[in-house]
């Protein structure tokens, strides 16, 4: 070996020592940086493309163009708060307002740019940017234990009301390198990555809900109740994601009960029913308690209003018509599909139960995250609109980063996923972001 060669051997060996000794969650930190560098990239690229739109004669640099669409709603909230009365349109309903937009997002940059005398993209941004960073390692926890959870050691019993503390000292994020869960390390990367995670960097509410979400997700994996129920609020005051959120407690407790109550073989003191009902009683509460705060904002709006229906009737809007479940995916089926729109519906539908019940999720999924995932495909269904928002609104799925990353334990796999999922961001701002008007006005929404 020459000693050029024993020179750069030395460096790498020096390299290697060094990260080696990183704590976890500065490679999850350099992971999450990287990601959103080219997030910024993506968004200044496209923004040099912009033609005349609502918001700009022309091309928009990077802080201005993260602040279009319903950033835009937001930054009304955050200087102007939401109005006592509901706008009403020509034909006498409800027309667009901010009651649409969940508080807590707009309210946290609205701090920030009282505190520091920033611009709404630069607070908004800023707000988005350390939720993201915060997800980040939420995420890395999340996919760290599920995997174990999924694979056998999911139990009827060991979820208890345990202090903060206790679940982020679980987290592991002090250990070496040498101890990182390079699966998790793929699946958090993938999330960071998915060709919507630009909207991790915008003023949008997406980023701190998430947060809150793999917060709650995270307590629910390590059994730590007492967390899951704190995080609530915040996650329930974020965006609406209450309703599946509650629905998948309500799963979780009902499973639990069943275990229970067919595990009790007492024949004397209260019924089985009754014992079954106070062991389980800590989930049930929790999926009570979910439920209060899944109608906390529609609440708040008819409270403030006067209106019952303020929330729904604001929601329902953008679409033109009342809300009537399931109905405008059918209606979009067909508008998409012609006469085969709505068999092509139900193959969807089908083919994600097959998925759920296919063995790599079985394997990295444990049922109380496939409840959520259950919960919230079925609240879409239900409830939404779909259109080209849909595929921001499926960022909640992220559990499914973990069956995707593990159908191969080959890093050629793994990186062509991650190659290919960073491009989609390039299609995604370039295609929904970038306004460009239809024939019949407006564009469609990102």
């Amino acid at each position: 070996m020459t000693p050029a060669q024993q020179l750069v051997a030395h460096a790498q060996s020096g390299v290697r020592r060094w990260a080696t000794n990183l704590p976890i969650w500065s490679w999850i930190l350099g992971i999450y940086g990287v990601s959103r560098l080219w997030g910024w990239i993506v968004f200044s690229l496209v923004g040099k493309q912009q033609q005349a739109s609502p918001w700009s004669d022309g091309p928009m640099g990077y802080l201005q163009y993260i602040g279009i669409w319903d950033s835009d709603w937001y930054r009304h909230i955050a200087e102007s708060g939401y109005p006592t009365t509901l706008p009403m349109g020509a034909g006498g309903t409800v027309d667009q307002n901010p009651w649409a937009f969940y508080p807590l997002f707009p309210y946290a940059a609205s701090g920030l740019m009282k505190a520091t005398g920033w611009s709404w993209a630069m607070a908004g941004g800023t707000v988005s940017l350390v939720c993201g960073a915060v997800t980040a390692i939420l995420l890395y926890g999340i996919f760290t234990s599920s995997r174990t959870l999924a694979l056998g050691s999911e139990k009827a019993g060991g979820e208890q009301f345990v202090s903060p503390r206790r679940i982020l000292h679980g987290l592991g994020l002090r250990q070496p390198a040498r101890g990182v869960d390079h699966f998790a390390l793929w699946c958090t990367a993938l999330v960071l990555f998915n060709p919507v995670a630009p909207i991790l960097q915008t003023p949008y509410a997406e980023s701190l809900n998430l947060m809150f979400l793999a917060g709650c997700a995270l307590a629910l994996v390590r059994g730590n109740l007492l967390l899951c129920a704190i995080l609530l609020v915040p996650t329930c005051l974020s965006r609406p994601v209450g309703v599946p959120l509650a629905a998948s407690l309500g799963l979780w407790w009902l499973t639990r009960f069943i275990l229970a109550y067919r595990a009790d073989t007492e024949t004397s003191g209260s019924p089985r029913i009754f014992r079954a009902l106070r062991e389980t009683a800590p989930f049930l509460g929790v999926g009570l308690l979910a439920c209060v705060f899944a109608f906390a904002w529609p609440a708040i709006a008819w409270a403030v209003t006067g209106r019952v229906d303020a929330y729904t009737a604001t929601e329902t809007a953008w679409r033109g018509e009342h809300l009537l479940p399931v109905q405008p995916w059918i209606q979009q089926s067909l508008t998409y599909f012609g006469d085969p729109g709505p068999v092509i519906l139900l193959a969807l539908v089908v083919g994600f139960v097959a998925l759920m019940h296919s063995r790599v999720v079985l394997t990295t999924i444990p049922l109380r995250l496939r409840f959520w995932c259950y919960a919230y495909v079925a609240y879409l269904l239900v409830f939404l609109f779909p259109q080209s928002s849909t595929f921001r609104l499926l960022l909640p799925m992220f559990p499914l980063a973990a069956p995707l990353m593990a159908v191969s334990d080959s890093k050629a796999y793994r990186t062509v996923i991650l190659l290919g999922a960073a491009i989609g961001q390039l299609i995604w701002v370039g295609w929904l972001w970038h306004w460009k008007e239809l024939p019949s006005g407006g564009d469609y929404p990102p």
